[in-house]
């Protein structure tokens, strides 16, 4: 269930986006945010700064927040799924595994999940898939302690996240992420519909629970024709945009 604060950005991100702020025009100052919504200075705050952390609206301090975009975007400055990103944005998602196994971690998983030498993770190919059409492949190893609940879920499950959530209580918290240009193997290219060698944006990540325990790290790979990223500047913040392409 959304909190407070997130109630009250929607309902501003919704006049926002319908016309009733336009580019360049004042947010309602905190104070009649607050008689508006009935709410506490620090929940109207963090309401405000999720919008800022979106670039809807400017982030100065200490004056009235002016609109920049009526556009609905999605930053990375707060941690979602892509299934939750999809949704934000009203796109019908839909989730297949290709393949699925359990096995002894290499090096490379006991370094990003900090994981004992014989432990065993799960790793997961996963394409995802908006209005039908494939838009990215995932390759996500699962840290031992999440490797039965993933198990568990059916192949279409379309969120982990909030399946994992709901299951067991897993928040996934803080995640890192790098992200460059790679060529499409064999796999890529039959799995996304695109030609071998043509590029893909990878977002490689690590995603860990509240208290800093390394939950999962997947490296993901977009259809650039799809969906691109944007960093919106400012002297507070820069956050991160996951955009749909067309």
């Amino acid at each position: 269930m959304p909190g407070r604060y997130e109630e009250i950005a929607g309902t501003i991100r919704e006049s926002i986006i319908g016309g009733r702020y336009p580019v360049g025009s004042q947010l309602a100052s905190e104070a009649e945010l607050m008689e508006t919504f009935g709410a506490s200075r620090g929940t109207v705050r963090r309401a405000v700064a999720l919008l800022a952390s979106e670039g809807l609206i400017g982030s100065r301090q200490g004056a009235r927040r002016i609109v920049l975009r009526t556009e609905r975007h999605q930053s990375f400055a707060e941690l979602h799924s892509f299934a939750q990103w999809a949704q934000f944005h009203g796109y019908e998602i839909a989730s297949r595994v290709h393949a699925q196994k359990r096995r002894r971690a290499t090096d490379i998983d006991r370094q990003k999940l900090n994981i004992a030498a014989d432990a065993v993770v799960l790793h997961v190919v996963r394409s995802r898939f908006l209005d039908g059409e494939p838009i990215l492949l995932e390759r996500t190893v699962y840290a031992p302690f999440l490797a039965h609940e993933v198990e568990k879920l059916p192949a279409d499950c379309v969120s982990v996240t909030e399946s994992l959530h709901g299951s067991i209580g897993t928040v996934f918290a803080y995640g890192d992420h790098l992200i460059d240009a790679v060529p499409a193997g064999s796999q890529d290219a039959r799995l996304l519909g695109v030609r071998r060698g043509s590029p893909l944006l990878r977002q490689r990540r690590v995603t860990t629970t509240p208290d800093g325990t390394p939950a999962e790290y997947s490296d993901d790979r977009y259809r650039p024709d799809r969906i691109t990223f944007s960093i919106h500047n400012s002297v507070g913040a820069n956050p991160l945009l996951r955009l749909p392409q067309g």
